[in-house]
């Protein structure tokens, strides 16, 4: 890669709005010809967004994007396939019923006489996976081979055209350390043909080893273009989190700790997909357990493997010391372990539904069909709720859609109040709300804890993390890496365990 090669690909004051929201806002970036170059931030901070931009599948609503120094117009992906632009999905998009050569050429077979050429798309199947140096048979069924390989043949598919710009959206989220290796060499190889190629991974190990430069977006918006040689980690997760090290200021963490209580829940060696692997953790009656890791670390999996949302792959766990197996929500629900997912608008409210049918929803599918809640008992159920949580508009009947996003967080805590939990798995449960419903909903956590009902609350802000836990279990690539009492860690000392660097602070406060 030339250091001074004009950028292949440029988009300029790049802005995309869904209503009054902008997924983004006056973003800027560009791609050499010949480097790998990862797009980072986390939830929302419009890495998706900006690549459906690239990709033809978003037109934006300002800004422009040039190919070449010229200002192209992408109306759709087939455009931007067409122009030499392609994008490898994490979940891949082809058939797996069909052969890879079929895969391979998918809507554009070679023909001859009208009919397709069978022996033209094995050719030019074994010339594409030839290239990439993969060796298999072009004639065999896609899914007669490992994901790592299908994978390698949606990148033969995406460079058997006239590529030049490749995204590849986290390619390496299902592959084992050697098959990454595999990956990589391909990379590789088609960097040392020109191929710009922009790398989308949570995995900062990857980033580091691969890409040449980064692009950090938070919150739609740009904050900065980077050397992988010249960005220290630590600095590329302050970059990622909005903060220094120095304006994470101390918040004072929780100032009593739980009395010496009884183990709610204990889990060993907690396996789920590739990323969560083998972890332990002990949960105490009346405990804030805050869990903190970069987005791909395994911190939602945990999450989702503890309460029964996700099959494990492998672990135990146990309930008042008793071994138990969650196999749904619902039984979870019956051991009195209640989850809270991140995506609130998918998995969590229902918008269309009021406040009263949004808070005892879950309460009456505990309970049944043959035994319904009376109109009477549901509404001063729900009006408790409202005024214990301070939802505003107090109005039970209003759809739950009207809310700010802090009260709707507030309905869905309500909900699983409602049954009753001694365990509440919190994810992100204050993201996209303002900074005084984050206070409010933090002061709830505590009171909750402080009468009794054990949390493990789950944040990508490291100061929300340390003003609510009593324990931090820092999650790294999979691993839950270290579990550290808050009072022991500072701001810096926390950020540097996230990031993957031990310092001696992060262990005894200094």
């Amino acid at each position: 890669m030339s250091a001074v090669a004009p950028p292949l690909l440029e988009v300029r004051g790049a802005t995309v709005r869904f209503g009054v929201e902008s997924a983004l806002a006056d973003v800027d970036f560009r791609l050499l010809p010949g480097e790998v170059h990862s797009l980072m931030g986390e939830n929302g901070a419009g890495k998706s967004t900006l690549i459906k931009a690239i990709t033809g599948a978003l037109r934006l609503d300002a800004g422009e994007i040039a190919l070449d120094g010229r200002v192209v117009r992408l109306s759709s992906p087939a455009d931007a396939q067409a122009r030499g632009i392609s994008t490898v999905y994490q979940e891949i998009d082809l058939l797996p019923n069909l052969t890879v050569a079929e895969n391979i050429s998918l809507g554009r077979e070679p023909r001859r006489f009208g009919v397709i050429d069978h022996r033209a798309m094995r050719q030019r199947a074994d010339e594409a996976l030839a290239a990439l140096g993969v060796d298999i048979d072009a004639a065999s069924v896609l899914s007669s081979h490992p994901l790592a390989v299908q994978q390698l043949v949606a990148i033969a598919r995406a460079v058997s055209t006239d590529v030049r710009v490749l995204v590849l959206d986290e390619p390496t989220s299902s592959l084992d350390a050697d098959e990454v290796a595999e990956l990589f060499r391909v990379i590789r190889d088609l960097k040392a043909q020109g191929i710009a190629i922009v790398f989308v991974s949570h995995f900062l190990d990857q980033v580091y080893e691969i890409c040449d430069r980064v692009t950090v977006l938070r919150g739609g918006r740009l904050v900065g273009e980077y050397g992988t040689r010249e960005l220290l980690r630590i600095d590329l997760v302050e970059k990622m989190l909005g903060a220094t090290a120095e304006a994470l200021a101390p918040l004072g963490q929780r100032s009593t700790d739980p009395a010496e209580g009884p183990t709610v829940l204990s889990a060993r060696g907690m396996a789920s997909g590739p990323r969560l692997r083998g972890a332990d953790l002990d949960i105490a009656e009346g405990e804030v357990i805050g869990v903190a890791g970069l987005l791909g670390s395994g911190r939602s999996e945990l999450a989702r493997a503890l309460t029964g949302v996700d099959h494990p792959d492998a672990g135990e766990l146990r309930i008042d010391g008793d071994p138990v197996r969650l196999a749904t929500p619902r039984e979870a629900i019956r051991r009195r372990v209640a989850y809270s997912s991140e995506n609130r608008r998918t998995e969590g409210v229902i918008g269309d539904l009021s406040v009263l049918d949004n808070i005892t929803l879950a309460l009456q599918a505990q309970r049944g069909v043959f035994h319904r809640l009376s109109t009477a008992r549901r509404r001063e159920l729900a009006m408790s709720w409202v005024e214990a949580l301070h939802i505003r508009p107090a109005d039970i009947d209003r759809p739950v859609s009207t809310l700010s996003g802090g009260n709707q967080q507030k309905v869905l805590l309500a909900r699983l109040l409602a049954l009753s939990p001694r365990l509440i798995v919190l994810d992100e449960p204050t993201r996209g709300i303002d900074v005084g419903a984050k206070a409010e909903i933090q002061r709830l956590v505590g009171e909750l804890s402080d009468n009794g009902l054990s949390i493990v609350y789950i944040s990508a802000e490291l100061d929300e993390v340390l003003r609510v836990a009593h324990l931090v279990a820092v999650m790294r690539d999979g691993e839950l890496a270290q579990i550290v009492p808050a009072a022991d860690l500072t701001s810096d000392a926390l950020l540097a365990l996230v990031a993957g660097h031990t310092t001696p602070e992060a262990g005894d406060g200094g």
